[in-house]
């Protein structure tokens, strides 16, 4: 049995979207004329990952879950678990809990892989877009262990502290974000519209200009004749960067140079300490082997160089080193996360520790970007009051210089 989208009239002649579980297509439409609906449209829920590849992406069935929908999901499938409901029934009632067409496609078509016979893991495999290889392998481990309700709460803590992370970054960047762009339409505002006419004023008193006001003139018309262009080399230089950093080559050269630039690589270090020690300990505490388990957490780090050094730290502790040994040659790595490795391999605790230094070296990530956020907003207002008493100083400096000759 399979999960069908839908879209259907009713008798009053309005369109109705919904999911249903069925063998075939023709049942699907069959149910729906049961129940008094004309079909219009009847396509498969569940995506294979080719199909996800593809990017055949305008259909809905193929949009990835948001932050905040995989934590709600993830939520109730623990809680359902955990009170004694079988996988399929709880992935119906989250299904049913949702209220966003695509999301509800979605666990139904898992839903159905696991009607199938496939493991929980597996189905979510299906959609790797939306379930990443850190979810899927925690899940795997609950399900081998026994234990899923309860990695499956520990799983939906660890989205939901990625989730407000994320979000609070975001939030602390809308009123910044916002002021740039304020200032940019502001000074281009002056630079098309308002400065070629005090020009064209100045230009006929027949004097000598000063610099600064040749140099406004020369900006406002390049910026009034060639706005396209500078619109398209802005363009153009935002593609070329993207394009350099997708190359593997330039992309690792890149992510060597900010461990080692100053501000930058304490937030780089501090979030890919607090990802890989958060993810490690989810993986840990789930029963998953530490060799296993460091191999997916390597993964999740974002920073390819990391990412590199982290492989030979992997092939150390598989040849018998000790953890804390291991992170230690990788050199980048802040001393307290390798004090509190030590100390849980120690204490017995290392799925404890892990998370305490993951707790806190995300926290130190937001303390320092939200530093930066608050600079950002003064720096921004001096900027846009620098741009424009330039731009008045350009345009009064012919004007007392003429008072002063008469």
């Amino acid at each position: 049995m399979a999960a069908f989208e839908y879209t259907a009239l009713d008798d009053r002649g309005k369109q109705r979207k919904g999911v249903l579980e069925a063998d075939s297509v023709r049942q699907i439409r069959q149910l729906l004329r049961d129940q008094g609906l004309v079909p219009l449209d009847v396509d498969v829920a569940a995506q294979s990952k080719k199909a996800q590849a593809a990017g055949s992406g305008l259909l809905s069935f193929n949009r990835s879950l948001g932050g905040l929908d995989r934590v709600l999901i993830t939520r109730q499938l623990a809680t359902l678990i955990g009170a004694g409901l079988p996988v399929e029934e709880a992935l119906g009632a989250a299904a049913q809990q949702s209220e966003k067409q695509h999301v509800n496609a979605l666990v139904m078509g898992i839903r159905s892989r696991v009607l199938e016979g496939h493991s929980l893991a597996s189905s979510l495999a299906e959609f790797p877009s939306s379930f990443n290889e850190l979810y899927r392998s925690t899940v795997a481990a609950g399900e081998q262990s026994g234990y899923l309700d309860k990695v499956l709460e520990n799983l939906a803590n660890y989205t939901e502290r990625q989730f407000e992370a994320r979000r609070n970054v975001e939030m602390a960047l809308i009123y910044p974000v916002m002021l740039f762009v304020l200032a940019l339409g502001i000074v281009g505002t002056l630079m098309i519209y308002v400065v070629p006419d005090m020009v064209g004023v100045l230009e006929n008193m027949g004097q000598e200009l000063p610099f600064a006001t040749l140099l406004l003139i020369g900006v406002s018309e390049f910026a009034a004749v060639f706005w396209w262009a500078i619109l398209l080399g802005i363009g153009g230089l935002v593609m070329a960067i993207r394009w350099a950093l997708n190359q593997p080559a330039m992309r690792l050269s890149w992510d060597r140079q900010k461990l080692g630039m100053p501000l930058v690589k304490r937030i780089t270090r501090s979030s890919n300490a607090a990802r890989y020690a958060n993810t490690l300990s989810i993986l840990n505490r789930s029963g998953v082997p530490l060799v296993e388990a460091m191999t997916i957490a390597s993964d999740v780090v974002s920073n390819s160089w990391l990412r590199r050094r982290l492989v030979d730290a992997t092939q150390r502790v598989s040849e018998g080193a000790s953890l804390r040994a291991a992170l230690e040659g990788v050199g980048y790595f802040p001393p307290m996360l390798l004090y509190m490795v030590a100390s849980g391999e120690a204490s017995g605790q290392l799925d404890t520790m892990l998370d305490r230094v993951a707790t806190y070296q995300q926290a130190e990530v937001e303390r320092i970007v939200t530093t930066l956020v608050r600079l950002f907003e003064p720096m921004m207002l001096l900027l846009m009051g620098g741009l424009v008493m330039f731009i008045v100083m350009a345009i009064l400096l012919p004007m007392l210089n003429m008072n002063q000759l008469v």
